[in-house]
C-alpha cells in the first residue's frame, strides 16, 4: 500500500484502477476466504476475475467517501481459478488531496472459525428483490436471478438504499451418512427480519413478518444468530434441497450479512452455543428487562 502520490501521480485525483495477477490453491480447511485491501481514500469498487465482490463508499456525482474504512471483500470460491491465473481489479476514484491503496493489509486470508460446519453454505445464492410466496418453493426456476455473496450486505452488492423484501435461495445436496442425525441450519446474522424455509415448508423465523400494519421490527433481531431445525422428514439424502429466505429490511444496511453459515449437527452447534455464552452481570439482566417491559 502506498499512496499515488507517491508513486508518480502527484497531484492527481479522479479514477483509477489497480490490477492484480496471482495464482491461488483452495485451502483444504472449511475456512472462510477474505480480499483484505486496507484503507483506501476515498471510494472502491472491487473485482475477481470479473466478478463483483464488494465496494465502499460511493462515486460520482454523490460522493460519499469511506476511506477511514478498513476494506474486507468476501471471496467466494466459485470465483477462483485455482488451476491457474487470477486477476484482482480495483477501482478507485479520490476526490482531493492523497488517493489510492494507502495503508493496512493487502493480501487474501483465511477467517477459521471453532465452528466447525458439515456442510458450509456460504459464497454465492440466487438473489432477487420483491416478494413472492412461490419463491419458497423447490421447484421454482431461479436461474434468471442475480448471484449475491453471503455473508454480505446487499448494499455492498448492488442494491444501495434498497429497503423492503428480497429472497435468497440456494441449493445443497446433503449425503446419505447424515441420514438420522439431528441437524441445524444456521444462517448466522440477518438485517433485519426473515423466515426460512427447506423445500418449500417454513422451518424458522425471526420477527413478525405479518401483521395488520405490515412487518414489525423491535430493533435488535439484526443481532441474532439464525438456528433452525432441519426436519428430517423435509430433507432429501443424496438429492438437491433447496433453503430459501424471506428478509425484510426497514432502513440502513440490509441482507444476511454475517456468519456462520451452514448446517452442523445439533450437538455440536449445543456445545459451542455454551462455549459462546458469557457469566451475565447486573447490567444484562436490567437490559433484558427493558426490552421486555
Amino acid at each position: 500500500p502506498s499512496s499515488w502520490e507517491d508513486e508518480g501521480f502527484p497531484g492527481y485525483d479522479g479514477f483509477a484502477w489497480y490490477r492484480k495477477h496471482f495464482q491461488f490453491s483452495l485451502p483444504e480447511s472449511n475456512g472462510t476466504l477474505y480480499l483484505f485491501l486496507g484503507r483506501i481514500d476515498d471510494v472502491d469498487e472491487v473485482y475477481l476475475n470479473g466478478h463483483l465482490i464488494g465496494f465502499s463508499g460511493v462515486f460520482p456525482p454523490k460522493t460519499e467517501t469511506a476511506y477511514q474504512k478498513e476494506r474486507q471483500y468476501l471471496v467466494p470460491p466459485e470465483y477462483l481459478n485455482p488451476s491457474g491465473e487470477n486477476v484482482v481489479a480495483v477501482r478507485v476514484y479520490d476526490e482531493r488531496l492523497i488517493g489510492g491503496i494507502l495503508e493496512g493489509k493487502v493480501g487474501i486470508f483465511e477467517l477459521v472459525s471453532d465452528l466447525a460446519l458439515e456442510i458450509p453454505l456460504d459464497g454465492v445464492w440466487k438473489f432477487s428483490t420483491g416478494d413472492n410466496p412461490e419463491w419458497s418453493e423447490k421447484a421454482y426456476d431461479d436461474r434468471n436471478w442475480r448471484n449475491i455473496l453471503v455473508p454480505s450486505n446487499w448494499e455492498v452488492q448492488g442494491y444501495r438504499d434498497y429497503d423492503g423484501f428480497a429472497w435468497y435461495r440456494k441449493e445443497f445436496v446433503l449425503p446419505e451418512k447424515y441420514a438420522g442425525e439431528a441437524l441445524v441450519l444456521i444462517l448466522g446474522k440477518i438485517d433485519d427480519l426473515d423466515e426460512t424455509y427447506l423445500n418449500g415448508k417454513l422451518i424458522g423465523k425471526t420477527g413478525r413478518m405479518s401483521s395488520f400494519t405490515g412487518p414489525i421490527i423491535h430493533g435488535d433481531e439484526w443481532q441474532e444468530v439464525r438456528t433452525y431445525e432441519l426436519p428430517a422428514e423435509d430433507l432429501l439424502f443424496g438429492q438437491k434441497n433447496v433453503i430459501a429466505v424471506r428478509v425484510f429490511d426497514g432502513l440502513l444496511d440490509g441482507g444476511i450479512y454475517a456468519g456462520p453459515i451452514g448446517i452442523i449437527p445439533r450437538d455440536r452447534l449445543t456445545d459451542w452455543q455454551r462455549s459462546q455464552k458469557k457469566d451475565k452481570t447486573i447490567w444484562d439482566y436490567f437490559d433484558a428487562w427493558l426490552k421486555n417491559y
